[in-house]
């Protein structure tokens, strides 16, 4: 037998309509349907109905009700009763305001439970993606510092954020991850970023829009980026898998496979980490390498640290050529020589002091040496090798480079007289002085000259520039200002005005020069604190109005708003504490036990009274609520009370202790020794002094039910008597049967038949007729009507021939069946066999030969009629036939022919000569 308690949970029957105590609500209210009001399908929530026999059921909260012709039960106070009617009405109206509350007051303790539970999956998916890092390394995540802050990041709420459209990254949204910074975008907006970025870098009239690679940048490190690198796919992080599924146990929008991308810088390996955001870490494998300067042994050390130094001096030869390097072992080449010493120009005439690094120098002296000419000097200024040939020998040229003359050094070329000629600094006209020594004068010749926008002509001298004063109109490539620079050509130059809009954050204001198209994200950050400060999580600015909070896990120090001396401990949360649901422990009045209920003194209460609606146009109010102090539920301590008829002994309410039925049957045994009282759990009154829990009492029903006793194998006939003790009397009723060959019906009493055994039942089965069976020969059975198969004796005279049917003789059936007895054929027989056959033979020859007759006859009037057509046709067949033109000319055009194919011949043997 189950215990009380779960029997009562169960539905059984026992304590039905009793409360038990249950969880409450957050508010400190217990919730209906969990054992503290009326729970669907419960008995309490049904009132009691009478039953018949002045018996009485439990209503709501365990309480009697008086049936009819039954004394009064005990009923608790009338105080007690508005107590639990009013806690009960006061909660079913709080558990829609409870719901509410919670959602925008959450408690951090409801908070710290989910934040356990996802601190913790959040924990095993990291060490399953580090796990395969870790192994090389002996447990050490100190290089992974920087990689584990991205996961972070990746599962922290509001921490990964577009900044292109300053919203969230949902785990279920395509998105996009920059290379050098490692940013993640919403996919249609960096497409569209890139898209406008491209157009935005070329003019709007340029004609190879379109056809050029325009570069697009990153939004946050400006990374460029080719026009055919634009992303138009969504890949997990690595990028082996398109459209990643979404897997709650994966870091979010990676595929869960191992990363292998190229360490950076590239060293032959691959990254070991499973799929994840942000820089690969340093490459973890072990290679044998030795130190810069190739002096020590290689020793195994990690690829990303593979380069170290012995800390011996490098004792490599200095670009000096005369002192060695005394630096550590170190990377690269080695520094230039620090020693200075005293070192002379390249031409000698200096000495000073400088630096080993830069044993070459020059001086600021001229040359002076004389050139092979004898007359002149040479004017470099300190240098290294001869000083080469004098400039002025050779042949010179005049000044307008017209003629060339053959002098000595010493001697200055002469001008040729004729006109300069030489372009002037307007590039449009030439000299028109004579060969001159200098330069040309500046151009005075008055031209028509259009100014520089190409709107104005004038005419002035052609060396001075012209510049109209009409301003530009033109927008300039922010397409917000105009140009308004005077006699603009056309290139306007770029704005230089400040950008001034506001950008996504709405906090900051775009420090750019104006420009076209979206700024660029606000590059600020913000904190977002916790209610005490002590936890903080950095946001773009912009996302600080819709980022939650991060959680901390600090305790809350306020103190307790109800009776409690100290509050539960929960985290720092913002707004008001959460409800306390600590025991109420207050002493109950009538019975003195302490409450076990949740602390109710600030629970949420609907407001009455308010103002009513005048019509259906008026709109609603939301309910208000109230905190107040709830009084205590009535006592739920269990007390054990024995049923009314004694069958179990359970704990009942304290505030609902009194007589019960426990809804079981009566069960107590009835004068007739076959059934029970099947009356429900009732009051039963001992009669002559008998005692005990299956004694049958005066208010036990009486058994009214007919013999329900087994009967005899084989009798189909009911007990004639009322449910009685004992034995049921011999069945005298008639059966009837039918006999073994199924034709007659017999009448016999039912106890022989129940009675008898095999063979006198087969004797009563008997009709005492013979058999109407038939044998397998086809004749009747000779038996008397018998059960089973019948006998094969057959013994029945049967007439048997001999192959030709002359001879017969009769014989028993049995010896004719089983092949016994046979009849063969005499010599007679055989005679008359062969006799006739021998007539068969004759007719079949006579039938052949007449056969042949008749076909040989067919055959020669055949032949008759054929002869006759055959004449016939050979008279219409001999009909004239006119030669053709060929067969009447050939004889005479073959000679002819003949001649002319020699001819042509020989013409072409010897007349091509």
């Amino acid at each position: 037998m189950d215990a009380s308690w779960r029997q009562v949970a169960s539905g059984r029957g026992r304590a039905r309509g009793r409360a038990a105590p249950v969880p409450s609500s957050g508010n400190g209210v217990p919730l209906g349907g969990a054992g503290g009001g009326p729970a669907k399908g419960s008995r309490s929530a049904v009132p009691s109905v009478p039953r018949p026999g002045g018996a009485t059921t439990l209503g709501a909260a365990g309480r009697r009700q008086p049936s009819a012709g039954g004394e009064a039960p005990q009923t608790p106070g009338a105080s007690e009763l508005t107590s639990q009617r009013k806690f009960e009405e006061i909660k079913k109206a709080n558990e829609a305001a409870a719901r509410k509350f919670v959602e925008e007051n959450c408690s951090s303790s409801s908070e710290e439970e989910g934040d356990e539970d996802l601190e913790g999956k959040q924990g095993k998916i990291v060490a399953n993606t580090f796990i395969s890092y870790t192994t090389h390394t002996d447990g050490d995540i100190h290089e992974l510092e920087r990689t584990k802050q991205y996961l972070n990041e990746a599962f922290q709420a509001g921490a990964m954020t577009c900044l292109i459209c300053i919203a969230s990254v949902k785990r279920n949204q395509a998105v996009w991850s920059c290379s050098g910074c490692f940013c993640i975008f919403h996919m249609p907006c960096i497409q569209k970023w890139a898209k406008d970025s491209q157009f935005l870098v070329s003019s709007v009239t340029d004609e190879d829009f379109g056809k050029k690679d325009y570069p697009w940048p990153c939004p946050k490190c400006r990374f460029e980026y080719k026009r055919s690198e634009t992303p138009t796919r969504y890949y997990c992080y690595c990028g082996k898998v398109e459209d990643p599924p979404l897997d709650p146990w994966l870091v979010p929008h990676s595929c869960g496979q191992v990363c292998e991308r190229e360490f950076k810088p590239p060293c032959g390996h691959k990254c070991l980490l499973l799929c994840h955001p942000g820089p690969c870490p340093p490459c973890p494998k072990m290679v044998t390498t030795t130190c810069y300067c190739k002096k020590a042994k290689p020793i195994p050390r990690r690829c990303s640290a593979k380069q170290w130094s012995c800390q011996l001096p490098c004792g490599r030869k200095l670009l000096c050529g005369q002192h060695r390097c005394e630096n550590p072992c170190h990377a690269g080449n080695c520094q230039p020589c620090p020693r200075v010493s005293r070192q002379k120009c390249v031409c000698g005439k200096k000495e000073a002091e400088r630096s080993c690094a830069s044993p070459v120098w020059h001086c600021d002296r001229v040359c002076g040496k004389t050139l092979p000419c004898g007359y002149h000097t040479c004017e470099q200024i300190c240098h290294v090798g001869a000083c080469g040939e004098c400039p002025r020998s050779g042949k010179r040229s005049c000044p307008c480079q017209k003629s060339k003359f053959s002098l000595p050094c010493t001697e200055d070329v002469p001008t040729c007289g004729d006109s300069c000629d030489k372009v002037l600094e307007c590039g449009i006209h030439r000299c028109s002085q004579r060969c001159h020594r200098g330069p040309c004068e500046t151009c005075r010749q008055e031209v028509e000259k259009q100014c520089r926008c190409g709107k104005h002509t004038k005419r002035m001298p052609c060396h001075k520039p012209y510049l109209c004063e009409t301003k530009c109109v033109k927008m300039r490539d922010c397409q917000k200002h105009q140009c308004r620079r005077k006699c603009c050509p056309g290139n306007c130059l770029p704005c230089d005005q400040n950008c001034g809009r506001t950008l996504g954050c709405r906090n900051h204001k775009c420090p750019s020069v104006c420009h076209r198209g979206s700024c660029y994200p606000c590059p600020e950050t913000v904190e977002v604190k916790c209610s005490c400060g002590n936890a903080k999580v950095t946001v773009p600015c912009g996302r600080e109005r819709t980022t939650r909070p991060p959680k901390c896990k600090e305790l809350c120090s306020r103190p307790s708003t109800c009776h409690h001396t100290s509050q539960e401990k929960h985290r720092c949360h913002f707004g008001s504490c959460p409800p306390c649901h600590q025991p109420c422990q207050k002493v109950l009045e009538k019975c003195g036990h302490t409450c076990p209920a949740s602390c109710h003194d600030q629970a949420l209460v609907r407001q009455t009274g308010r103002h009513q609606p005048i019509g259906p146009w008026e709109q609603p109010a939301e309910p208000a609520f109230i905190q107040t102090a709830l009084p205590c539920p009535p006592c739920q301590v269990p007390i054990p009370v024995e049923c009314l008829g004694k069958h179990e002994v359970s704990p009942l309410p304290c505030h609902a202790v009194g007589p019960y039925s426990c809804k079981r049957l009566c069960g107590r045994m009835l004068p007739c020794q076959n059934h029970t009282c099947m009356k429900e759990c009732h009051q039963v009154t001992e009669v002559d002094g008998r005692t005990g829990k299956n004694k049958a009492g005066p208010e036990c029903l009486q058994c009214e039910e007919g013999c329900s006793k087994p009967r005899p194998l084989g009798c189909p006939h009911p007990c004639v008597l009322p449910c009685h003790p004992g034995k049921c009397p011999p069945c005298v009723q008639m059966l009837r049967l039918k006999c073994h060959c199924k034709i007659t019906s017999l009448y016999v009493e039912c106890r022989k038949i129940t009675t008898a055994d095999i063979n006198e039942k087969n004797l009563l089965s008997c009709c005492k007729n013979q058999c109407p069976k038939e044998l397998p020969c086809g004749h009747r059975c000779k038996e008397m009507c018998h059960p089973g198969e019948c006998p094969f004796n057959c013994n029945q005279k049967v007439k048997l021939r001999c192959p030709c049917k002359r001879i017969k003789r009769e014989l028993p059936c049995n010896k004719i069946r089983e092949n016994q007895v046979s009849v063969e054929c005499d010599a007679t027989c055989r005679e008359m066999k062969r006799k006739a056959s021998e007539i068969k033979e004759a007719e079949a020859n006579a039938a052949l030969e007449e056969e042949k007759r008749r076909q040989q006859a067919e055959l020669e009037a055949f032949e008759n009629r054929l002869k006759g057509r055959r004449k016939k046709n050979k008279r219409r067949d001999e009909v004239a036939v006119e030669p053709s033109l060929w067969q009447k000319y050939s004889p005479y055009l073959l000679p002819v022919l003949g001649v002319v194919v020699a001819a042509l011949v020989w013409y072409i043997a010897y007349g091509v000569d």
